[in-house]
């Protein structure tokens, strides 16, 4: 019985050899000296400064770009709050309306009486006449007149309702411009504390009792 010649197929990769090479021995590798150990080091924190960087890069990138995705008219109604919020008046001052007073109105001239907590521009407290801790008041009397009081928190007085709340900050060109504007801490201690930060933005919140 004759024997089915033997027929050679194509290989179907032609790049890659049919049958697999023998291993050669590879070349013993050099061992590693102090300053190639260092230059690798170097060379590692390197790419990682570089990656960590990248990342950063990447990541202000991907917030920039659902910034930008955002459609214009949602951008202005995110910024709108603000807008509203706040507002500027002639004077300088920057007020806000916390709590809208249901009494009468307070008018240049008029009596009033009223808490308030002073604090400087970064929040840090000065004076108040309701004590912190038990909760006393010791309201303040007076006339809405800028050779009485400091112009800047009659600015914010005038208008307001009684039973209203307002907080505003008062740049020191209409603030303590003189000692004998009021309104001023009876105590040595708080006046001192007042009247050093007299040079620079305060913070008023201000409770309007009652008009007199």
């Amino acid at each position: 019985m004759e024997s089915a010649p033997h027929v050679k197929f194509p290989n179907p990769f032609p790049c890659a050899s049919p049958f697999p090479s023998p291993r050669r021995p590879h070349p013993p590798e050099p061992k590693a000296t102090r300053s190639t150990c260092r230059g690798f080091r170097a060379v590692c924190e390197v790419s990682g400064r570089r990656a960590v960087s990248g990342m950063a890069l990447l990541g202000a990138a991907a917030s920039c770009a659902n910034l930008l995705a955002v459609p214009m008219p949602v951008q202005a109604a995110m910024l709108e709050p603000d807008v509203i919020r706040y507002r500027k008046l002639d004077s300088g001052v920057k007020l806000e309306d916390v709590v809208e007073g249901e009494g009468p109105e307070a008018r240049e001239g008029n009596l009033v009486q009223f808490n308030y907590v002073c604090r400087r521009a970064n929040g840090y407290f000065v004076h108040s006449t309701v004590n912190q801790f038990s909760g006393e008041s010791k309201p303040v009397t007076l006339r809405l007149d800028v050779q009485e009081m400091i112009r800047g928190l009659k600015d914010v007085i005038i208008g307001m309702k009684a039973g209203g709340k307002r907080r505003a900050l008062i740049p020191p060109e209409v603030g303590y411009i003189d000692e004998s504007l009021q309104p001023v801490p009876e105590e040595f201690g708080p006046r001192r504390s007042l009247l050093s930060h007299a040079k620079e933005p305060l913070v008023f919140e201000v409770q309007l009792l009652k008009v007199l």
